[in-house]
């Protein structure tokens, strides 16, 4: 027979976990096929990782200084050069005509100013010889005007005589200020085209050493030393001025390029530090330039090595590089896994402290690196959370761990 004492025990069992028992919706899940991590309080780096390439610290670019044709090339692309060593040489018919009408054009302004020069001194040797002509008819007439002077006064020579002498006396005085105006005008004038003529020779020098110059310029030498690392150049081939024609590589130092997302370029700048891992052990790299222009979603900086440098590192060789976007600090941390993908690290599912369920719960990550995300909100240090991929779970509020 049952009593009504057993009738309320077993509807008490029974209604228990529909009325107190957790609420939403539960999956049974495998414990061996997920993967549990704890939280915990530690320092914590935010770094992005990045693929960098060894280059040379130092890249000179080979360039035409002036178009022509490859006329001769000295050395090949892989050779080991000096500073001033001759690499290519090229041909400018062009330029040859230029220089030689050049030339011409300075010679005839140095004939034109030597010979201006050359009558500048003739009409001065002139003007002595005629001033002093001038000087001796003035001499002359003063002294016959002072021998007939008394006979004139005696009346021995007549007025008109004495007269004529007076007036070619004057007449020489007038003719000696006549002769040295003319000369100062006409040696002024002289001098101004002397003047004018060596500006002329002067910008004819200019010009012809511009012409020489960039003829110079057709012969290409190594402005370092170095390795030859490219050139493209073939006897006969045309080339314009300022094509790019080789490069000159400085071998015995070197520097790391790599590219960043762009996403990152607001809090990447010159001094932040990264490291990398070769052969066992750890380098530290500093970033030295930061190229603003982005292609494709991505831009470039340049690290140079702090301290000590890895030996036998070669141009071209790549290193996984760890760029650190901030000081070291304390902070809780998820560790990084498969559960982000599901999540947007908005919600985790937390165990409970039996280990016999994970229940969802909202929480706000803030920075992140390759191992872990720091946690602002929601989660502490102690408890433990499925980080595992969440997409076997659908929208499931608990998980029944078996």
């Amino acid at each position: 027979m049952v009593t009504v004492s057993s009738v309320v025990i077993f509807f008490a069992l029974v209604s228990y976990p529909l009325i107190f028992g957790k609420k939403g919706t539960k999956l049974n899940v495998d414990v061996d096929r997920i993967t549990i991590s704890t939280i915990i309080r530690a320092p914590f780096l935010e770094f992005i990782p990045a693929t960098g390439t060894i280059i040379p610290m130092n890249t000179f670019y080979l360039e035409a200084m002036e178009g022509g044709r490859f006329k001769e090339i000295f050395l090949e692309a892989g050779s080991f050069v000096k500073e001033g060593d001759r690499i290519i040489e090229l041909e400018n018919k062009d330029l040859e005509l230029d220089v030689v009408n050049r030339q011409a054009q300075y010679d005839e302004q140095e004939n034109s100013l030597r010979n201006a020069r050359l009558q500048l001194e003739q009409n001065i040797m002139q003007l002595q010889q005629d001033v002093t002509n001038s000087e001796y008819q003035i001499r002359k007439s003063k002294r016959i005007i002072e021998q007939n002077e008394k006979l004139y006064e005696i009346g021995a020579i007549s007025q008109l005589v004495y007269e004529q002498m007076v007036d070619d006396y004057e007449n020489n005085i007038k003719r000696n200020e006549f002769i040295l105006k003319k000369f100062k005008i006409d040696s002024l004038l002289q001098v101004d085209i002397i003047n004018q003529l060596e500006k002329s020779l002067e910008q004819a020098k200019i010009n012809l050493n511009f012409v020489k110059e960039k003829q110079k310029n057709l012969a290409l030498a190594a402005p370092i030393t170095g390795l030859l690392t490219s050139l493209d150049a073939e006897i006969g081939q045309s080339v314009g001025s300022g094509q790019r024609i080789g490069q000159i590589d400085v071998v015995d130092e070197f520097k790391v390029r790599t590219g960043i997302d762009e996403y990152h370029i607001s809090r990447i700048g010159t001094g932040q530090t990264g490291t990398f891992q070769l052969d066992g052990k750890e380098y530290n790299l500093i970033i030295k330039k930061v190229y603003p222009e982005v292609r494709n979603n991505r831009f470039e900086i340049d690290l140079e090595f702090a301290g000590e440098v890895p030996p036998d590192i070669r141009r071209g060789q790549t290193l996984r590089i760890s760029l650190a976007l901030g000081d070291l600090s304390d902070a809780v941390l998820l560790p990084t896994s498969g559960f982000f993908s599901k999540t947007g690290g908005n919600w985790v599912y937390v165990v409970d402290k039996s280990g016999n369920t994970a229940e969802k719960r909202y929480i706000k990550l803030g920075r992140r690196n390759p191992e872990a995300y720091e946690v602002l909100e929601g989660l502490q240090p102690g408890e433990k959370v499925i980080t595992s991929s969440y997409d076997n779970f659908g929208d499931i509020d608990i998980l029944i761990l078996k």
